[in-house]
C-alpha cells in the first residue's frame, strides 16, 4: 500500500514538473534581437589645388601613421604663381628701399649748388638795386630803372627761397606717407607670397591620424580637381555600433545604457555604452496599418561605443543585442 502511494506521488510530482517546464517554455517571451553594424571615423584626404597625381605612396589596406606621406600632386600653375608673387615682393621691397634711402648724394649736391647759385644771384640783385636806388635818389636814372631793379630783387629772393626748400627736401628724403605706402606694398606682396606658399604645401598630402587606408580613388597620372578625395583613411580606434530601432524600444534604452553586444565576426561578447540617440528622417517611420488602435512609429538611430578597446574590430561587422536582457 505504501509503495503504491509512493508511486502515485512520484507520478504527480513528475507531471507537475513537466507541466511547469512546458508552461515556462511556452510563456517565456521570445528573444528580440537588435542587430547593428560597426562604423568608424573616416578621413577623406584631398587637396585645395587641382593637378595630376604624380607620387601615390599607399594602397588599400596599408596601415599608416599620422603625418605619413600619402600622395603628391603636380601643379605647374601653382609654382608659376609663386614665382610671380615672389617677383612682386622683390619689386615692392626695392621701392621701399628707394623711398627709405631718399635722394642720392649727387641729387643732394645738385640741389645745394642750385641753392648757392640762387643766393649769389640774390646778392647781385641786392647790390644792383642799391646802386640804382642811389642813382635814382640823385636823379640820374628814371623810376623805371628803379622798378626793374626792385622786381628783379624780389624775383631772386623767391628763387633763393625755392632753391633752399628744394635742398632741404632732398636732404630729408620722402615724406612719411610715401614711406608708409611703400611699406604697405611690401606687406601686401608678402601676403600674396604666403598665400601661394600655402597652396604649394597642398600639393603634398599626409595622413591626418593613425589608421588604415580603406580606399584609393585615383592613381598616378590621373587629373584631380579641387577638394577631390584621393585617399580615405579609417581610424580603427574610433569605432562604434549603430542600431536602428523603433521608438517603442526606447523605454529601456537611454543615454548611458550599457549593452551586452555579441560580435559574430569575433565570436565574443563585449559591453557597449549608448552615447547617441536621434530620430531618423520621415522615410524611416513605421506607418500604422489601421486608423484606430495603432499609431505611426518613428525609427531612432542609436550609437553605442565600446566600454574598453576591442581588438580586431572593423567597420562593417555585425553586432547583436538581446533586447529582453536589458
Amino acid at each position: 500500500m505504501k509503495s503504491k502511494v509512493y508511486t502515485i506521488a512520484l507520478i504527480i510530482i513528475a507531471t507537475i514538473t513537466v507541466v511547469a517546464f512546458i508552461g515556462w517554455f511556452v510563456l517565456k517571451p521570445a528573444p528580440y534581437i537588435m542587430q547593428g553594424t560597426v562604423e568608424a571615423t573616416s578621413y577623406k584626404v584631398s587637396s585645395k589645388v587641382p593637378g595630376r597625381v604624380d607620387s601615390l605612396a599607399v594602397k588599400r589596406g596599408d596601415a599608416v601613421r599620422k603625418g605619413q606621406f600619402l600622395y603628391g600632386i603636380s601643379s605647374p600653375e601653382v609654382f608659376a604663381k609663386l614665382t610671380q608673387a615672389e617677383a612682386a615682393k622683390d619689386a615692392a621691397a626695392a621701392i621701399q628701399d628707394k623711398v627709405d634711402a631718399g635722394a642720392r648724394k649727387q641729387q643732394i649736391q645738385q640741389a645745394y649748388e642750385m641753392w648757392q647759385k640762387a643766393v649769389a644771384g640774390l646778392e647781385l640783385a641786392q647790390k644792383t638795386y642799391d646802386r640804382v636806388k642811389n642813382l635814382y635818389d640823385q636823379g640820374v636814372v628814371p623810376a623805371q630803372k628803379l622798378d626793374e631793379a626792385e622786381a628783379n630783387l624780389r624775383a631772386m629772393k623767391t628763387t633763393a627761397t625755392a632753391a633752399e626748400a628744394g635742398y632741404s627736401m632732398a636732404q630729408e628724403g620722402a615724406q612719411w606717407e610715401e614711406k608708409a605706402a611703400a611699406k604697405a606694398l611690401v606687406a601686401q606682396a608678402g601676403g600674396a607670397v604666403s598665400e601661394v606658399e600655402s597652396y604649394v604645401t597642398e600639393t603634398r598630402q599626409f595622413a591626418p591620424v593613425d589608421g588604415e587606408v580603406s580606399s584609393v580613388i585615383s592613381e598616378n597620372g590621373e587629373l584631380v580637381g579641387t577638394g577631390y578625395p584621393v585617399v580615405t583613411v579609417v581610424d580603427l580606434k574610433d569605432s562604434w555600433a549603430v542600431f536602428n530601432i523603433k521608438e517603442t524600444l526606447l523605454p529601456k534604452i537611454k543615454l548611458g545604457t550599457k549593452l551586452d553586444a555579441y560580435f559574430p565576426a569575433l565570436d565574443k561578447t563585449y559591453e557597449l555604452k549608448v552615447t547617441y540617440i536621434a530620430a531618423e528622417a520621415s522615410y524611416a517611420t513605421w506607418a500604422a496599418t489601421r486608423t484606430s488602435g495603432e499609431f505611426d512609429v518613428k525609427t531612432f538611430e542609436v550609437h553605442a561605443r565600446p566600454a574598453t578597446p576591442i581588438a580586431n574590430l572593423r567597420p562593417g561587422m555585425s553586432v547583436t543585442v538581446d533586447y529582453n536582457s536589458l
